[in-house]
């Protein structure tokens, strides 16, 4: 059985360009599952920067379905498979407008706090500390002579690791920690961010860890989100770039455990899990 579920968003005036997003989960079991419940985060959000004008759910097999939102705002699917099962496939497909506005949204004072503070994979250890501090007199420097301090000292931090941190995949994991990384000098977009959040705290600048789709990628991508002014504004330092109409966001946390796009539990002889996992990003 298959059902399709369809979304639209609110009207904005200003558009720059179209995206179209295809992302498509495949799960197999050696075993079966009696049954399942999910969670999946990959319905891009509507901010000030993208507008997600209508959508399309395919989720197969038989299964029950809803849409809500994690705690953090992010749109989510959840429901269950009532059937017995050994695969599990999701794909969404859609169409993004980008507007083009240099931040996501404006600060909500209440909030704040929380992406204040070291939490999970993003705390830093005595190495990155020591990294930290032989920045410390070019990010005082930057401050001082800067209007806006937090995004100055911010991109300081995003070109200084995109230069002294290698991309390689296969090197570390979902449970890698920012120092761990670090101390490896190479991973992935994940350890990227944690990493660049670690510093940014260092640096006494609330931000927060963000995960979505980029175009070219044939994966999911992670970038950070800093504080400045009052507004949340997007940095990717896996790519040394300002967040703009390239990239399309699904949601914001405190490390990657808040931001997981697949979340679930089942009940059987599951075995061994297989998954294959797609995205298609690309201008229209």
């Amino acid at each position: 059985m298959t059902a399709r579920y369809f979304g639209s968003a609110l009207e904005r005036d200003t558009v720059l360009q179209k995206l179209h997003f295809n992302y498509c989960m495949d799960i197999a079991y050696s075993g079966a599952a009696d049954i399942c419940y999910y969670t999946i985060k990959c319905i891009p959000e509507t901010n000030a920067r993208q507008k997600l004008v209508s959508y399309e759910i395919t989720i197969e097999p038989e299964h029950t379905l809803s849409i809500g939102k994690d705690s953090f705002g992010a749109l989510q699917a959840y429901g269950r498979v009532p059937v017995r099962h050994n695969r599990f496939r999701y794909m969404i497909d859609g169409v993004m407008e980008m507007t083009g506005a240099l931040y996501e949204e404006a600060e909500n004072a209440d909030k704040t706090p929380i992406f204040s503070y070291p939490y999970g994979l993003n705390r830093s250890g005595e190495e990155l500390e020591k990294y930290f501090n032989s920045l410390k007199d070019e990010l005082e420097a930057a401050g001082r002579e800067a209007k806006a301090p937090a995004y100055e000292k911010s991109m300081i931090l995003m070109h200084r690791l995109h230069q002294d941190f290698a991309y390689e995949k296969g090197q570390t994991g979902v449970t890698t920690t920012a120092e761990e990384a670090w101390k490896l000098g190479k991973g992935v977009c994940q350890d990227y961010a944690h990493i660049y959040t670690a510093l940014c705290h260092l640096a006494g600048i609330p931000c927060r860890y963000t995960a979505g789709f980029l175009v070219g990628e044939g994966a999911s991508h992670a970038w950070v989100e800093i504080l400045s002014k009052g507004k949340w504004i997007g940095l990717d330092p896996t790519n040394d770039v300002i967040v703009i109409d390239k990239h399309i966001k699904l949601g914001h946390g405190r490390d990657a455990s808040d931001c997981h796009i697949n979340r679930g539990t089942m009940r059987g002889y599951i075995g061994e899990q297989t998954q294959d996992i797609r995205v298609l990003v690309e201008e229209i």
